[in-house]
């Protein structure tokens, strides 16, 4: 490991003294669940201005469409927010993508919308780590970059969306427009409590199946009618089968039934589904599609698969391994120790790296408990991630590699 140079050590001072703690205490006071469409258009804002501080464009990007199966199995368009992006010196040798997510899981009517210190340095709130706290980090590591003398080397552009918590697909293009061609990417989602990094990630994907049955009377002509909500249940016990060390299923949810005296004739099974190897998802799309054809032919009822893959799987190659060793070398140079371990959850990280580029996605302060009312932000890491992204970024700009 090579310790900081005089100029780094600057470079590194000037992030750790930006005020992000007071940052993340404005933006966590507002509520932005992703469905939240006011409050997410308060927090835009709050970052477009704060994120105009760099020297490049800030601008607003409209939504791309998504679909949704609702409760009676009408396809339905679902709004959601602006996302926000930034660019600075496209044409500069090296290109990085920084992304985060405005969005969190608590809804505008959720109970838990206020912050409060649990103890000294820990601080509790709706989306203090998941991922204010990592905006925060993004910002005050890239104002700190455009005070070094390497800047003009390294471009980049940010991105921040409003659906990271819903699977991004009203910001997936945006995000693998961005991406292309870039030389490797940081995504901040929070790091553990005690600094452990996501390595590998299994994809995810969420699909409706729609089962239509034909209703009849329960007591007077039941053989008649054939039951859209025991075919559902059917599926669900059948796909739970497919388990395996390489798949997670999890049955989530059936919407369907009426009145005890007339057969269901539609229901609606929610359903996720995490391969952890691009080859395990091939294979789990493909028994997905022939055990609904099995449902039909056995209970002779119609399907409809509406859903997909939105989150690939994200092996730990040999590119982001050599990424993830930059960042190790960065944090030693820095007395850090940082280590890192697959885990089941999915993030935008996946996307960047289905485009082929190397991604470190927990780059963001320490915290945990999140998506629940104990979430919590370790504040002293702020300063402690801000100066190793700092590290990580001009390091990048003299190597002009990872």
């Amino acid at each position: 490991m090579t310790s900081p140079t005089a100029t780094e050590a600057a470079t590194l001072e000037r992030a750790a003294d930006a005020p992000m703690l007071a940052q993340v205490e404005r933006w966590a006071a507002v509520n932005s669940g992703t469905g939240n469409l006011s409050g997410l258009k308060t927090v835009a804002g709050l970052l477009a201005d704060a994120f105009a501080a760099l020297p490049g464009e800030v601008r607003l990007v409209a939504p791309a469409p998504v679909e949704s199966v609702d409760a009676a199995g009408t396809v339905r368009t679902i709004e959601r927010g602006d996302h926000l992006h930034v660019r600075v010196r496209p044409e500069a040798p090296v290109q990085l993508l920084l992304t985060g997510h405005m969005d969190t899981v608590f809804a505008a009517d959720h109970p838990f919308q206020s912050l409060r210190w649990l103890e000294d340095g820990v601080l509790n709130g709706p989306g203090t780590a998941d991922m204010k706290g990592g905006l925060a980090v993004i910002l005050a590591a890239l104002s700190a970059l455009e005070t070094s003398p390497l800047a003009n080397r390294i471009g980049y552009d940010v991105m921040i969306n409003s659906d990271e918590e819903t699977g991004s697909h009203a910001s997936a293009g945006l995000i693998a427009d961005l991406a292309a061609g870039k030389t490797a990417a940081l995504t901040y989602e929070p790091a553990l409590p005690d600094g452990t990094l996501a390595g590998a990630r299994p994809g995810s994907g969420n699909f409706s199946i729609r089962i239509h049955g034909r209703s009849a009377h329960a007591g007077r002509n039941p053989e008649e009618g054939r039951n859209a909500l025991v075919a559902a249940a059917d599926l669900a016990l059948r796909l739970n089968a497919l388990k395996s060390l390489e798949l997670k299923v999890n049955p989530a949810k059936i919407d369907g039934g009426g009145p005890n005296n007339v057969v269901p004739d539609q229901a609606i099974l929610r359903v996720n589904l995490r391969p952890a190897t691009p080859e395990a998802m091939a294979a789990a799309e493909a028994a997905l599609r022939d055990t609904i054809a099995n449902i039909e032919r056995d209970h002779d009822v119609h399907c409809h698969l509406h859903g997909g893959f939105n989150r690939p799987p994200k092996p730990l190659d040999a590119a982001a391994t050599r990424l993830f060793e930059l960042v190790r070398e960065c944090g030693g140079a820095l007395g850090i120790d940082i280590a890192w371990k697959a885990t089941g959850g999915v993030c935008d990280g996946n996307n960047i790296a289905a485009c082929g580029i190397p991604v470190v996605d927990t780059m963001g302060p320490r915290g945990g408990a999140i998506h629940s009312s104990d979430e919590f932000l370790i504040t002293g890491s702020l300063a402690e991630r801000a100066r190793l992204s700092a590290l990580v970024l001009t390091r990048i700009a003299e190597r002009g590699t990872v």
